[in-house]
């Protein structure tokens, strides 16, 4: 389901700063060499990211969800000069791929790549997180939420990606309740639900939960 209509879409696209020449050829090489190139985050989501970043000026990023870099790269363009973006992912046959772009961003330094389960990962990383951003399995959202909460800063945040999931999460648009989609609602109320965060569902491509810890 697209929530806007193409030619607005186009036209924001249009309003808003393009993406890097880096940017650009990973957005070309996912579409025409991964699968599911609809996973990437894109022009307009990337902005947004970036913008977020920028405006809090995180030293710690955590990342739950790589794919093909993209959003990694994006988000890592507001961090502090000495500041660490940790960035998971399970599939390891992207993972010369993403290297690669990290290394051509000039980024090798700053970003630290695991390849794993993040629910194991997670607590290894010795960090508080001023920026987390889950966009990986949605039936682990919770999971992923419940492991980084507390160690997220006050005034932190947390991003949660496709928590729209195509509409699905209306019951109008779905024939039946699947588990992807029954763990979004269920993320999506848990974070409506809990005091210790002030959160927007932002109906951006495929609606972006936004959660700042108190």
């Amino acid at each position: 389901m697209e929530f806007l209509d193409e030619e607005l879409q186009q036209y924001a696209e249009e309003h808003t700063s393009p993406e890097s020449e880096l940017l650009h050829k990973i957005n070309r090489q996912t579409h025409l060499n991964v699968m599911r190139p609809r996973m990437l985050s894109g022009h307009l989501q990337g902005r947004l990211l970036s913008m977020f970043s920028h405006m809090i000026r995180p030293k710690q990023i955590l990342e739950v969800g790589t794919y093909t870099g993209y959003s990694a790269l994006c988000l890592a363009e507001g961090l502090q000069e000495d500041g660490t973006l940790h960035t998971i992912d399970i599939n390891e046959e992207l993972e010369d791929t993403v290297r690669g772009y990290i290394k051509e961003a000039g980024l090798s330094e700053s970003v630290k790549y695991y390849i794993g389960n993040a629910l194991e990962i997670i607590p290894t990383i010795d960090a508080t997180f001023d920026l987390v951003f889950i966009d990986a399995d949605k039936y682990n959202y919770a999971n992923y939420y419940d492991l980084v909460i507390d160690r997220v800063r006050s005034g932190g945040y947390i991003i949660a990606d496709n928590v729209l999931w195509s509409g699905k999460v209306l019951a109008k648009y779905r024939k039946k309740l699947d588990e992807d989609t029954a763990a979004l609602l269920d993320f999506n109320k848990k974070v409506q639900d809990d005091p210790r965060v002030e959160n927007i569902l932002l109906p951006v491509r495929d609606g972006l939960m936004v959660a700042r810890k108190k």
